[in-house]
């Protein structure tokens, strides 16, 4: 299954900021619920395919009722499917979904993991996706995600049995079996050992089984949990919660309602003890899990008790004394000889350590009201270059603080203060605040690992395997503070963001930008030439630092590029500017090709663009791509010039089309329904416009009308749930899931005399070469016979079908329906997709008695 790198380089206009402050939650509700957490010694690990495979009611429950450490291991980041909200897809689509996965955390409260798996696509059994994965990758980096978080449950979304439909879904539960197993044993994956990690064994895999469609795996004798518990310190229910949490889910459409009342979850155990009356049945999940740990539970509660809502920052120095109580006990002579009786022990000692220790600062921060954070002057500075980063704080109670360090990630010193007496608010002043500067290198350029590098069908290229699993990039820019508080240094990290104010919207933050000297975006990512003229293409550039150099087109064999390189001087920070170079092909016959653009700044060589996504409901996304787009040279015959393009779900097919030569024009409904619609040689409808514009039901009649009058309508494919009306077409034929997705499937031509075969463009085997990721999605059935099927295809080893393609005569004009994947192979430079989709727009006139005239 072939896939391309589909960076967009239109940067889309909505806005969006960092949904955070960089500093906690210290709300008296958040501040209970984390003395809570301090109490429990317990960790599960829930484990799926995709973004929106987790329970979020249950990782709500388990985080926020019974205070695990909850986390999720999506196996991948959810690149393969479609956006409802825009026009993203691939990569860029896992970009998003990534971040909608970390906004439903913070609302659910679990943590948030990924393996280096992409969604490929739609897979039919897991043996496909095991293969496209490489299984033994993956699997490694299950049990890295295991072997650092230590769970004392592991929990499975979907049965290795296949009611979960997908083939991810099956073999995420296929390797969590193996997983479970492996973490614990030393011969599996033993170079993982030399990283701070050991082996490990989770007391039980489950599964929650699930009732959802029409499969319903639940039933009464199963090990059940009512987790529609009320929570009066949050003032809601798991499943209000929950709603919430995947209501994030926003490219997938989940937005859902809020559940109130009981709610139970069922589950079934895979391996190890059946749990009886809880999950932890058999785990201590409380301080005696370490030696010397109850004098620290039983401190714990005694803190616990005596705090006070409205005096928060009286519970600050026992929170101190607790603190050095952690250490001393974890660090216990006589406790560490017990725990080395048993290597394993040692290790869940170090952790629970590690855990506690952040858990009690985090408490002694929020308690004494000391807010922290550390911005950027600028949004971004290029690799390299020094940074002016702004250090604040303020310290709103009387508790004592003695000195304030804070350094760079690079320990240079951004400022230091220390007092002969401890510095504390008087009665007269409510707070003591630090508003000061200092200089940090921009270390590394701030791309997600996981795109660092080009990557196979069914997986990143990662360059350390140790960063399987992190969210984000794990060595983002960030500042340390230090203080000592009530006699004791306690270090806190936070990372380096920048924040402004916008008029509309307020104090914004965004993430942080390091950059490639200079970028540069090439105006398109596909140049399709139907002959032998040259075409202009025009990239522009940005400064992100004072610059001069050169930029260049990479020599392609069989194409001319001219000038071979432009040069550039004395361009400052900010500066924007655009370049043309002509580019033609040498040789007759068809080709692709992918081109390079390189800029030289400096005497170092940087081949990178630009690229920000942003919407509402993430933080803003900037990352830079190859500067890198595609020639195709291909036998294209245009009919026609003016197209009309209904929106759907979002695509990029009105550019692929301009790209060889058609007027595109954006309908709007009030065009629909007032205007001579005649005037359009085609109307196209976008991907699933019919489940996600409502008004399409009322505009249908006259789309018709368009039709019967001699117009020539063509709609893309639509899923088979939620349709706004089942009369797409003028004759009767029914939306299915039934997909091709083995993208090389033989394709079967089965009426070579169809116009759409033949019209500009004569449509062989050939044009059905170098597809990628599927064939088709939600074909059709219970076609009239009015149709024509001209196509038949099927995956390996199934029945054909021929409902990817339905084409019929209604009145003096043609109305098609295509389940095809134009929506992927377009923006990819397919030929063939092009030269097939042309025919689809293009209607040849009829003749009387004689038919279509080709």
């Amino acid at each position: 299954m072939k896939r391309t790198l589909l960076f967009t380089l239109a940067l889309f206009l909505v806005y969006q900021s960092l949904n955070a402050q960089t500093s906690p939650p210290s709300d008296i509700g958040t501040i209970q619920q984390n003395f809570r957490k301090l109490n429990v010694l317990g960790s599960i690990l829930y484990i799926a395919a995709h973004p929106d495979d987790e329970n979020t009611r249950l990782l709500a429950y388990l985080a926020q009722e019974k205070h695990y450490r909850t986390g999720y291991l999506s196996l991948t980041r959810g690149d393969g499917g479609q956006n409802l909200i825009g026009n993203e897809q691939s990569e860029l689509l896992g970009l998003i979904r990534t971040q909608e996965l970390l906004a439903a955390r913070r609302i659910d409260g679990a943590e948030q993991f990924f393996s280096r798996a992409t969604d490929f696509g739609f897979s039919k059994n897991p043996e496909e996706t095991l293969k496209f994965w490489d299984k033994d990758k993956i699997l490694g980096d299950m049990v890295w995600v295991i072997r650092k978080f230590r769970p004392d449950v592991m929990i499975c979304r979907f049965p290795t049995t296949g009611e979960g439909g997908h083939g991810n879904h099956t073999a995420s539960a296929i390797l969590a079996q193996e997983a479970f197993s492996a973490a614990a044993d030393p011969k599996r994956y033993p170079e993982q050992l030399k990283h701070g990690v050991s082996t490990w064994q989770a007391k039980r895999l489950l599964w929650n089984t699930f009732n959802f469609g029409n499969t319903n795996t639940t039933s009464e004798d199963q090990f059940k949990l009512n987790v529609g518990t009320y929570n009066p310190i949050l003032g809601k229910s798991y499943g209000e919660i929950a709603a919430e949490s995947r209501s994030n889910h926003k490219t997938q459409g989940f937005g859902s309602a809020r559940q109130r009342g009981d709610a139970f979850e069922y589950f079934k155990t895979i391996l190890g003890d059946a749990p009886k009356t809880d999950l932890m049945d058999g785990v201590e999940t409380g301080w005696s899990r370490i030696p010397g740990g109850n004098v620290i539970g039983t401190q714990v509660a005694a803190i616990t008790k005596s705090f006070s809502n409205l005096t928060p920052e009286a519970s600050v120095p026992a929170l101190v004394e607790l603190l050095g109580k952690v250490d001393m006990e974890f660090g216990n002579d006589k406790a560490m000889q017990t725990v080395r009786l048993i290597p394993s022990r040692v290790e869940d000692y170090t952790f629970w350590h590690q855990q506690k220790t952040k858990e009690v600062k985090d408490l002694i921060a929020a308690c004494a009201g000391l807010w922290f954070e550390s911005y950027a002057a600028e949004p971004s500075y290029a690799v390299g270059d020094s940074m002016i980063v702004n250090n604040q704080f303020v310290f709103r109670s009387r508790v004592p603080i003695y000195s304030v360090e804070i350094y760079g990630g690079g320990r240079e010193i951004l400022k230091k203060m220390s007092y002969d007496a401890p510095m504390s608010s008087s009665s007269e002043v409510n707070t003591l605040s630090f508003n000061g500067k200092g200089k940090v290198p921009s270390a590394t350029i701030t791309q997600p690992y996981w795109l660092d590098s080009p990557h196979s069908i069914g997986s990143y290229t990662l360059a350390k395997d140790t960063l399987a699993g992190n969210p984000e990039n794990p060595d983002a820019p960030k500042v340390t503070y230090t203080f000592n508080i009530n006699g004791k240094d306690i270090s806190y990290q936070r990372s380096i963001v920048f924040k402004y104010v916008d008029p509309a919207r307020g104090e914004i933050y965004q993430p942080l930008e390091i950059t490639p000297p200079v970028t540069a975006n090439i105006a398109e990512m596909v140049y399709v030439y139907n002959n032998p003229a040259p075409q202009t293409i025009q990239v522009k550039l940005k400064s992100f630092t004072n610059a001069s150099g050169s930029i260049s087109i990479k020599p392609i064999p069989g194409w001319k590029i001219t000038p071979e390189k432009i040069d550039f001087t004395g361009r400052k920070k900010g500066d924007e500017w655009t370049v043309a170079f002509s580019a033609g092909p040498t040789e007759t016959k068809s080709n692709t090709v992918k081109f390079d653009v390189i800029t030289t700044v400096n005497g170092k060589s940087f081949s990178q663009g630009l690229l920000n996504i942003k919407y509402n409901h993430v933080p803003a996304i900037t990352i830079f791509p190859p500067a890198q787009a595609k020639l195709v040279n291909i036998d294209l015959k245009i009919a026609g010039k003016r197209i009309g393009y209904i929106a759907g779900a979002g695509d990029l097919v009105p550019d692929a089309l301009r790209e060889v030569g058609y007027d595109v024009h954006q309908l709007s409904e009030s065009e629909i329904i007032n205007s001579d619609l005649s005037v359009y040689d085609a109307i196209v409808i976008g991907v699933r416009a019919y489940n996600v514009n409502q008004r399409l039901a009322y505009e249908q009649p006259k789309l018709m009308e368009y039709v019967k009058n001699g117009g020539n309508l063509v709609v893309q494919y639509n899923n088979n749930n939620g349709l706004v009306t089942k009369a797409i077409g003028p004759y009767p034929f029914q939306v299915v899931n039934q997909r091709v997705t083995t993208e090389d499937s033989p394709v079967i031509l089965l009426d070579n005399d169809s116009p759409v075969l033949n019209y500009p463009n004569k449509i062989t085997q050939q044009d059905f070469n170098d597809w990628i990721q599927e064939r088709s999605v939600y074909m059709v059935s219970n076609i009239d016979p009015q149709y024509k099927t001209p196509l038949q295809m099927g995956d390996p080893g199934e029945a054909k079908s021929n409902g990817s393609l339905i084409v019929a005569d209604y009145g003096a004009g043609r109305f098609v329906y295509t389940s095809l994947v134009f929506f992927r192979e377009l923006p990819a430079g397919v030929p063939g997709a092009y030269r097939l989709f042309v025919n689809l727009l293009s209607k040849p006139a009829k003749t009387a008695g004689v038919g279509y005239l080709k």
